[in-house]
């Protein structure tokens, strides 16, 4: 018992030097990225797959990257803190494009690689078929963050972010639904194979439903925020875990539970500090698990393997940028003439182009069971393709987004953002300092002359803002929709202050937006 003590011992000291020495090598990139002025220029997460692919070149491995390891810890979170930030109301007057990008633009890939490597490659059908649905889904991470920085549209990054989130879902779907071909235990049927999908995706659906809910109403009786910043990661967790077991796609549950929670949870159960709080969260753990995820995917490329396949990877990568090029221009032009939603050329572009392929494609080619005959060129074309996207496609969106004219005004609108902020700030101190009895033992013309300071400082910053509101009238949008979500969080700040005190049974829908909407109408 001592000696496998010992070698238990050992393995898992073993594994926390591992592991600290992936964290501490992230850590140094996110660092040495903001130090130097060049390196900024590089979306953070594409620099540590470069770094990464620099450690496997001279054959430095930091950790063997297990499949297991992204889907079960990996995967949830990334999928939780991109659905918690997505705005539903957003989500919802793009939905039609989102989902016909993350259903029938997941088809068309999967069938459209599939036939193109079994056509012109030594691949069977099979295997092609499991390449097309790891490549199928794409992991836009850092286009998006892209696009935060230089201020592309809204709509523009609603579309990559919800067509990422839920093609996720619904490639991991189609991609469980394949690999039982090549080992002979599944025959190909259309019929079974949408019966099982809607299985999938119901069962996500639904557990999603009932955990993300459950939460919301149980967050309501109580203001804890570090009990209720646990329970969006247990949250996060557990619907995964508990929705594999009962055979449904853990993604597409995970990814419910965190729209749910991101955008009625957070408003009936939590107040203002506490969403702020669990929001700080998520975006530590976001970047906490790229970092390591988008690191050890350069670190796992095998060059010697890589090279012998390059024929088949040349192949997979037309077939992904000509797939994705008919799926994106077909489906948004089938969009725009049937739903409001316009979506420009460029803006078409800009979804193609910025198509990316990341962690949840390597992870899904690393699960193909070794029984299966042609594994290793699974692996290797899958690699070859997401180190393209990454590399090429990645370091290149920026100047595609400024060539089409898609960059913002973000910098402005940060700025203006900010003045707001200290006019509210510096509004609540003088309403503190009118409030305030001066007492005896603060010299009234101290007392007073603080006062003004404040006062003036104020007055300098409203100043500012009228003079950005009269040189760029489109800023007045923001001050608005902050107005907009203070009325709401009054709103569902008041109902679950009723609720924990027995005043109220049951949550009130929001009003407030059905009045302001019939405002704007008039």
């Amino acid at each position: 018992m001592s000696l496998e003590a010992s070698a238990a011992d050992i393995a898992i000291k073993q594994n926390l030097e591992q592991f600290l020495v992936v964290l501490s090598v992230s850590l140094s990139v996110a660092t040495v990225s903001r130090i130097f002025s060049w390196f900024r220029q590089i979306p953070y997460t594409l620099l540590l797959v470069i770094v990464g692919l620099g450690l496997a070149f001279v054959d430095v491995r930091l950790v063997n990257l297990s499949p297991e390891l992204i889907l079960e810890i990996f995967l949830p979170p990334l999928l939780f803190e991109a659905a918690w930030n997505i705005r539903w109301r957003e989500l919802k007057e793009n939905w039609i494009p989102v989902v016909l990008f993350a259903v029938i633009g997941v088809i068309i890939s999967v069938v459209g690689i599939a036939l193109t490597l079994s056509q012109l490659t030594h691949l069977t059908l099979p295997i092609a078929l499991l390449v097309g649905a790891s490549l199928s889904a794409t992991d836009p991470v850092s286009v998006v963050a892209l696009f935060r920085e230089l201020g592309a549209s809204k709509k523009l990054t609603i579309l990559m972010e919800g067509e990422s989130l839920f093609n996720d879902g619904v490639a991991v779907v189609a991609f469980l639904l394949l690999v039982g071909i090549p080992l002979g235990t599944e025959v190909f049927s259309v019929t079974g194979t949408v019966i099982s999908f809607f299985k999938f995706v119901g069962i996500g659906i639904g557990l999603g439903c009932l955990i993300g809910f459950g939460i919301s109403y149980l967050t309501q009786r109580f203001d804890l925020p570090l009990v209720e910043q646990s329970l969006t990661l247990v949250s996060a967790y557990g619907t995964y875990l508990i929705t594999e077991e009962l055979g449904g796609s853990g993604v597409i549950s995970v990814v419910t539970v965190g729209i749910i929670l991101g955008n009625f949870g957070s408003r009936i159960g939590m107040n203002p500090r506490t969403r702020l709080l669990v929001s700080e969260f998520w975006e530590f753990i976001a970047f906490f698990v790229n970092s390591i995820v988008f690191l050890l995917i350069g670190d796992q490329i095998k060059f010697s393997s890589l090279g012998n396949n390059l024929d088949i990877i040349g192949v997979a990568i037309l077939a992904v940028l000509i797939t994705r090029l008919v799926s994106i221009y077909g489906l948004a032009k089938f969009s725009n003439v049937f739903t409001q939603v316009d979506i420009s050329l460029s803006e078409q572009t800009v979804l193609w182009w910025g198509g990316l392929r990341g962690s949840v494609s390597i992870a899904l080619a690393l699960s193909v069971p070794v029984s299966v005959t042609g594994r290793q060129d699974i692996i290797d074309t899958v690699f070859g393709v997401v180190l393209f996207t990454l590399l090429i496609q990645g370091l290149s969106t920026q100047w595609v987004l400024k060539k089409l004219n898609l960059v913002g005004d973000q910098s402005l609108r940060q700025e203006y953002s900010e003045l707001l902020a200290r006019k509210i700030a510096l509004g609540r101190v003088i309403d503190y300092f009118q409030t305030l009895d001066e007492s005896p033992r603060v010299d009234s013309e101290f007392y007073r002359y603080e006062k003004n300071l404040v006062s003036g400082q104020l007055t300098s910053v409203e100043e500012k803002i009228d003079q950005l509101q009269t040189e760029y009238p489109q800023l007045k949008s923001i001050a608005m929709q902050l107005l907009k979500d203070k009325l709401l969080d009054i709103e569902a700040d008041t109902y679950a202050e009723l609720i924990r005190g027995g005043q109220l049974g049951t949550n009130l829908s929001p009003l407030i937006l059905d009045i302001l909407g019939e405002g704007e109408e008039k």
